[in-house]
């Protein structure tokens, strides 16, 4: 058994290279095999880039109002409590509303040492699509 203490790992912010707006990255950790996951916390307005995961990525929303979008499909609303399972190689961002911030937690895991593709970054007009 090991127990990391809330605290022992410091926060650390979001790189502009793959998020807009500010983002905090806590409690980090990586099974013993390919899973891996951390608390992400977007300020409001801020989001991932677009991304992929090439075993699929699971967020369970634990604070705030958020947005996700895969894709071609809409821009939905999530709450606490809610879970989303992004599918294999699913285009796709997620982060806060306009006007709330939003905290999950994200799990991946990895296939041949990759957990994740970044792409380009969401433009204003596909996030204002969400509102809030």
């Amino acid at each position: 058994m090991q127990i990391t203490r809330s605290g022992d790992i410091a926060s650390a912010p979001g790189s502009a290279e793959y998020f807009t707006g500010r983002v905090r990255i806590d409690a980090p950790f990586k099974g013993s095999g390919a899973l891996s996951g951390a608390t992400v916390t977007f300020e409001p307005g801020a989001r991932t880039a677009w991304h992929t995961h090439p075993l699929g990525q699971t967020i369970i929303v634990t604070t705030g109002l958020g947005l996700v979008q895969r894709q071609g499909g809409a821009v939905e609303q999530v709450r606490p409590g809610d879970i989303v399972f992004f599918e294999p190689g699913e285009r796709h961002w997620h982060g806060a509303a306009p006007r709330s911030a939003m905290s999950h937690i994200a799990i991946a895991e990895a296939q041949d040492g990759k957990v994740v593709d970044w792409l380009e970054q969401v433009s204003d007009a596909e996030y204002a699509a969400g509102g809030d």
